[in-house]
């Protein structure tokens, strides 16, 4: 059965939420060792891409863009709405920060997805969450940091 996770994002500025991201990302990598990252905007994607690769080195993540580096593709991609719309890696769990549902998001068994903090992103999650749990997925709710930290 595919399970789906929203993570509840904190109110902070964009900067903050996408270390965040980017935190979650890592942690993603370590549990699954292969995710597909869709990001809202190519914008988005880009700024991910830059702080994934500033990460100390004894915490690097293999990752690339969607459409750079080897065809056979990286542990961690990062495509947003614009690239290759249904290309579709098996096996790889998809994190989803779009506004809608990517085409991905159907071939995934492991699927992430974010609760923003504005009324009209909950809104628009909350259609997500709907799409997700009429394909039967197991929901779960989450904040996207945990209170460890």
């Amino acid at each position: 059965m595919p399970s789906a996770t929203f993570f509840l994002m904190p109110e902070a500025s964009e900067d903050e939420q996408n270390a965040l991201i980017c935190d979650k990302i890592a942690e993603l990598y370590r549990k699954h060792k292969r995710l597909r990252v869709w990001a809202q905007s190519q914008a988005q994607a880009e700024a991910l891409d830059e702080l994934l690769w500033q990460r100390p080195a004894d915490a690097f993540i293999p990752h690339n863009l969607v459409g750079e580096g080897a065809s056979t593709g990286a542990p961690v991609e990062i495509g947003w709405p614009q690239t290759e719309p249904g290309s579709s890696r098996p096996g790889y769990a998809l994190f989803n920060l779009a506004n809608e549902v990517p085409v991905q998001a159907q071939q995934s068994q492991q699927l992430y997805d974010i609760v923003p903090v504005s009324d009209d992103g909950k809104a628009v999650a909350r259609e997500r969450y709907k799409h997700y749990r009429a394909r039967g997925c197991q929901m779960h709710t989450v904040p996207l940091i945990s209170e460890q930290k």
